[in-house]
């Protein structure tokens, strides 16, 4: 199912908020020197869930931040596909590009997600750091 990202949009919209950043990771048709059809995304969905609200929590109260939203597709997607969206509002830029990275940055470490490769050959693998 893809990301409806007009509804987060949104959802991320507060009067007294500035800006809003966004990051969109998708699926490139490259990776390590190999030609990528696709990538299949495995996860323990209610660890997720409770260590992704606990790292949008902390963005939130470590930036000065209003609202903070992420979402990340599980199952087989495509080249070109949308795999992962963050949303970030705040009053002032600064605060909203720092938190949105260090939101990314905390989903590839912390959740429990695993990212397989599908390559042209037929050959696929695992990769660290989904």
């Amino acid at each position: 199912e893809s990301i409806a990202i007009k509804h987060l949009l949104v959802a991320l919209e507060d009067p007294a908020c500035g800006a809003v950043s966004t990051f969109e990771g998708r699926v490139r048709k490259h990776n390590l020197e190999r030609e990528v059809i696709g990538l299949h995304y495995e996860s323990y969905e209610a660890l997720c869930l409770k260590e992704g609200k606990q790292i949008v929590d902390e963005a939130i109260n470590h930036f000065e931040i209003t609202n903070a939203l992420c979402v990340h597709r599980i199952g087989v997607l495509e080249i070109g596909d949308l795999a992962i969206w963050i949303g970030v509002s705040a009053p002032h830029r600064d605060a909203s590009f720092k938190a949105c990275r260090y939101i990314i940055d905390e989903v590839k470490i912390r959740l429990p997600i695993w990212k397989k490769e599908l390559y042209v050959d037929g050959d696929s693998g695992w990769l660290e750091g989904a």
